[in-house]
């Protein structure tokens, strides 16, 4: 698979939605200090905890383990909003606006990810074919492992749309950041966590996007301000993870994800000796290579189930908390009318 070589996306055509928003930490009460604290002293402990403790650790493992973080930091929006006592009521118009909109890009990026997932998924499938094929010497056994692989190469050099799309929806996910809201001393600690949150999001959506495309053109650098207790921690972070993403690609590999790369230096070792064997194969003399591709295989399968439950995960934790907004939204709506069509009912009655 050829790899297109992608100048970084440093800085954002269209400035940098990411800048600095103020905390304005003096106008908070002691009792909403701590509650912010708090949160983003949760959020700077999962930051650390994603840190590789070495490059070789960017992996479908690391993957997982982000997800889950996003999945962790999602759910702790929803409690501060309940810690806040900040019902739908209070909330700025525009607030909820942001909400939705950074809600449905998520649940299209999670879309995009199960589908590519999938797409992995029939591929070791077809891996498994040739393993089983492969414990028989019968041509015909030979030549049906031989087809399975030429299947599983060429899904490795196809493109999912999907997963191509997934840059535009990042961008679009970064431009709802800049969205000016009214902010009360309450709202500014919902906004000042939802930031928090959103910064790990695209980050951590950006290496999704970049791992499954096999391109560094959804690879995002953002340029947080040093005013929040968790950048420096995400900074290093970030700066680990795509510089070993860079680094992998520019010495033309295919992919950056481990587990894949093992099954395809098996894949690519067995298949010219299957294909020059098509009648016969000495089981014994390739034996090892065999043996190396079933565990790459298996490896490869664990951390696909792993990751397609962390994703899935994930759409649930962003549908749950759109679902009960909405249904807030609506409660309030019926309760207004409610209200609204007693008073008029009482004047015609008077």
């Amino acid at each position: 698979m050829s790899l297109p070589q992608d100048p970084p996306r440093s800085f954002f055509p269209f400035g940098n939605p990411f800048r600095m928003i103020s905390p304005k930490s003096s106008k908070l009460s002691p009792q909403l200090l701590a509650v912010l604290h708090a949160f983003e002293e949760t959020l700077e402990e999962r930051l650390k905890k994603l840190i590789p403790k070495s490059k070789d650790e960017v992996s479908m493992s690391w993957m997982t383990l982000a997800m889950q973080a996003l999945c962790e930091s999602h759910n702790d929006i929803k409690t501060l909003m309940s810690d806040l006592e900040l019902p739908v009521t209070d909330w700025d118009e525009k607030w909820i606006d942001v909400y939705l909109d950074i809600s449905v890009k998520l649940l299209d990026i999670c879309n995009a990810f199960s589908s590519e997932l999938s797409r992995l998924n029939q591929g070791q499938l077809l891996l498994q074919c040739t393993l089983h094929h492969l414990g028989s010497s019968s041509s015909d056994r030979l030549f049906r492992a031989c087809s399975s692989l030429d299947g599983w190469r060429q899904r490795m050099s196809s493109k999912n749309p999907r997963i191509e799309k997934c840059g535009s929806i990042l961008d679009n996910l970064i431009e709802s950041s800049d969205k000016k809201v009214k902010k009360s001393a309450k709202g500014t600690v919902l906004m000042q966590a939802i930031y928090g949150v959103k910064v790990l999001t695209v980050f951590v959506c950006s290496v999704f996007a970049t791992a499954f495309s096999g391109s560094t053109k959804n690879l995002t650098d953002m340029d947080v301000a040093d005013v929040y207790t968790w950048a420096p921690s995400f900074k290093g972070l970030q700066n680990l993870v795509n510089e070993e993403i860079r680094i992998r690609f520019s010495s033309g590999k295919f992919t950056v994800l481990n587990e894949l790369e093992a099954v395809d230096l098996s894949v690519r070792e067995l298949y010219p000796i299957i294909r020059g064997n098509i009648h016969t194969i000495e089981k014994e003399s390739h034996a090892k290579t065999v043996e190396e591709l079933g565990k790459a295989t298996k490896n490869f399968s664990q951390g696909l189930d792993l990751l397609a439950k962390e994703v899935d995960g994930f759409f649930q934790v962003v549908l749950s908390g759109r679902d009960a907004l909405l249904a807030n939204l609506r409660s309030v709506t019926l309760c207004n009318d409610h209200i609204l069509g007693g008073k008029s009912d009482a004047q015609v009655v008077n």
